[in-house]
């Protein structure tokens, strides 16, 4: 511990990401980023009033650009030093947040996408496993810097995994909902056989990366990799 003079000017100290939440209440097991026990280091998080699961991922959340902002400032001033998110969709706000705040800014997991490309060998793309196929559009993509035909597999918008997170259910079924990720996992390699890593857009899949890695046998890439990428930048580590 440092006795030295410091200065002070927040009301809290020493979590550097601030995670900016959807409005939602599905429950959230440990590896999913709005369980606070996923983290092996503090955060603090901010609810965006309004910002429904099914605004962000099924409308256009661009419409709560002001609420998103606001909720973005009182991170700020509570003393983050970097925010994100905890959807991919929301890649289309990124360039909104660089304009309007004064610290660095990961919206979306989709941001990964063109970094991991340059790891793959020659011939080897990156897949994007999804929430919604049917609205990750163009504008996520160029949002993110992802190649517009970057293969995309969405889990059943019918399933459990999907249905309950998009329609903000008070329970979910975790059995069902892994075992059609890793279904989603394995369908992404038999269609995509160029594939050789898959990025996670949506923060909800993180508690199931491990596994889905396992039956891929591809690297998975999720928001937790980020965040803790992102954290380590923020905040690095010390060493004797």
């Amino acid at each position: 511990m440092s006795f030295d003079t410091q200065t002070g000017g927040h009301a809290v100290y020493g979590a550097a990401v601030g995670i900016l939440m959807l409005e939602a209440q599905f429950p959230r097991i440990v590896g999913d980023m709005g369980n606070a026990m996923t983290w092996p280091f503090p955060v603090h998080y901010k609810v965006v009033q309004g910002a429904t699961p099914d605004i962000v991922v099924r409308q256009d959340p661009r419409v709560l650009l002001p609420n998103f902002l606001a909720a973005a400032q009182e991170l700020v001033l509570m003393g983050v030093s970097g925010i994100t998110t905890n959807c991919g969709f929301l890649a289309v706000l990124q360039q909104d947040f660089q304009a309007a705040l004064d610290i660095p800014v990961a919206a979306s997991s989709l941001m990964q996408v063109s970094m991991v490309q340059k790891l793959l060998p020659a011939g080897k793309r990156v897949g994007i496993i999804t929430i919604n196929a049917q609205t990750l559009s163009p504008q996520h993509l160029q949002a993110a810097g992802a190649a517009l035909d970057t293969p995309i597999m969405g889990t059943d918008p019918e399933g459990e995994f999907s249905r309950k997170i998009l329609n903000n259910n008070l329970q979910m079924d975790f059995a069902k909902a892994r075992l059609e990720l890793l279904a989603t996992a394995q369908a992404m390699t038999a269609t995509y056989p160029e594939v050789g890593a898959i990025v996670l857009e949506c923060t909800n899949m993180m508690p199931y990366a491990a596994e889905m890695q396992q039956v891929s046998g591809l690297p998975i890439f999720g928001m937790d990799s980020f965040v803790r990428w992102f954290h380590s930048g923020l905040m690095p580590p010390r060493y004797p």
